[in-house]
């Protein structure tokens, strides 16, 4: 079935398509302040009125650019074009400081291939499989898995888990406008017809994603980029002694990326900056780090593109999006009449292979793209990106019209651009939003349905074993940041 979607993906159009797509994406993650999933959420409302394949195509050819495309601005003037990036600005911009400029970009190109391609087999493997377990789970299960990825991503969240968790609250409270699942009653409609159907996720990641992002970048002020002095780039800069010296620490990198973008809301934004810290640690000689270590690019790019296949896997077998990107692709399959979950493994196979054909090719056009453009890198951070402001704009509001084909869908999204420029003002994370946005009405359904089909009886959720393992697992996720503090004291205290 692979290699029967991946023919399909070799038609002129759809390679046209993707190889446009990587294109786009790599520009938008070079550029600072732009990103891989801005991309993705200007592109999902274009897709309404495309055939599946190609929807797919274009939206995992620009997630899989803009991931590995980061690594251009952190090379290059050593600010991260996207958070997945951090780490690779500690040794690469070293690098690039010291003439080595084709070396350090020639890794970060290889090292984004190697995690993506290397990923994307792992979760084309697994992710039948873990939809077959999946398939004997209850409602029980579910509630409980959605129940505790909500958590999950609430609580490691950057800043208080007060944020995390009131973010998570609001997700939940906005999706409970509309049509309630099971008895079909009308809340918080207010007497609007518009709202009867709901609030719309388009218009949600739209105006929390991009419009937002675009305020708060035009609020901040437009800063002028660093003078980009590489000299002369030519040649691909990679040895085969630069792989086989830091072999240990792909390795490492590259489990690590896979097993934090499987775990719900984490994705490339941690997992480099851990496989860095963990390279470090383990490396003989740790104070090269940061003067221009070959390993640290490595380990950074290696484990933030590793993290792409780990975050479909959730997101193909358990209908979980692995990380903010691959919530926009989940509602993408919603939008498309697609139901996200186990059962999609097996009713729709193809869709399921597209994906991860898509993300191999699109995996091999950028690692092409990216060596032969190599030379014109620097151009791309010249460009003066608050020019494409108003182009984002338009796009935004032409999306959201298109979605419902109302204006009062517009205002929404301008209601919703409004609250992430509250909660970007008061740190409060957006991720827990969108994840709790997605999975709230699924939550809400296996509840009410674990509660019917065990005649009023509550503690169901908790005496069955797997039900219970993940209620668990929530519960440690929002204690476990305060009894890290007490068990440091007592072992202080111990010691003294």
């Amino acid at each position: 079935m692979f290699f029967t979607q991946l023919l399909v993906l070799f038609n002129p159009l759809y390679l046209l398509v993707i190889l446009v797509c990587t294109i786009v994406g790599i520009i938008f993650g070079a550029i600072p302040g732009l990103s891989g999933g801005l991309a993705v959420s200007l592109l999902l409302p274009l897709t309404f009125g495309m055939d599946d394949t190609l929807s797919f195509a274009m939206l995992i050819a620009v997630w899989v650019g803009g991931i590995s495309g980061g690594f251009i601005s952190a090379t290059l003037v050593g600010i991260p074009g996207a958070p997945a990036s951090i780490a690779t600005c500690y040794d690469a911009y070293p690098m690039s400081q010291k003439g080595d400029t084709v070396r350090a970009l020639g890794i970060g190109i290889l090292a984004s291939f190697t995690g993506t391609v290397l990923s994307c087999i792992v979760a084309t493997l697994l992710s039948p499989y873990l939809a077959d377990i999946a398939m004997k789970m209850g409602p029980w299960e579910y509630f409980s898995l959605c129940f505790c990825a909500i958590t999950l991503v609430a609580a490691l969240s950057k800043g208080s888990i007060f944020k995390g968790m009131f973010a998570a609250f609001l997700g939940l409270a906005l999706c409970t406008v509309g049509v309630a699942p099971l008895d079909g009653a009308y809340r918080f409609t207010f007497g609007n017809i518009y709202l009867g159907g709901g609030l719309d996720m388009v218009a949600l990641m739209l105006g929390v994603y991009a419009i937002k992002q675009v305020a708060c970048d035009y609020a901040k002020g437009q800063q002028d980029m660093p003078e980009v002095k590489v000299g002369r780039i030519s040649g691909f800069g990679v040895k085969l002694r630069d792989i086989t010296e830091n072999l240990g620490i792909i390795i490492q990198s590259f489990l690590i990326g896979l097993w934090i973008g499987f775990l719900p809301g984490m994705g490339s934004g941690l997992s480099n900056m851990v496989a860095y810290a963990q390279a470090k640690s383990g490396s003989k000689h740790p104070e090269t780090f940061g003067q221009g270590n070959p390993g640290g690019i490595w380990a950074s790019e290696t484990s933030n593109n590793a993290s792409v296949g780990g975050a479909l896997i959730p997101m193909v077998a358990l209908g979980i999006p692995g990380d903010a990107v691959t919530a926009l692709l989940l509602s993408g399959l919603m939008i498309h009449g697609l139901q996200p979950g186990p059962l999609l493994v097996s009713s729709n196979p193809q869709i399921v292979y597209l994906i991860f054909a898509a993300v191999m090719l699109s995996a091999v056009f950028v690692l092409v793209e990216q060596f032969f453009g190599m030379r014109w890198f620097p151009l791309l951070l010249k460009l003066p990106y608050h020019y494409l402001y108003g182009v984002i704009l338009v796009m935004c509001f032409i999306g959201a019209f298109t979605s419902k084909n109302t204006t009062f869908n517009v205002l929404c999204v301008l209601v919703f651009a409004a609250i992430g420029v509250v909660l970007d003002v008061f740190k409060i994370p957006t991720s827990p939003l969108i994840l709790a946005f997605i999975l709230g009405p699924k939550l809400e359904e296996y509840f009410r349905k674990g509660v019917s089909y065990a005649k009023g009886d509550y503690t169901t959720f908790f005496t069955r074993p797997v039900s219970l393992i993940f209620l668990l697992v929530a519960v440690f996720c929002v204690v476990s940041p305060y009894l890290k503090p007490l068990l440091t004291r007592k072992k202080t205290a111990e010691v003294k």
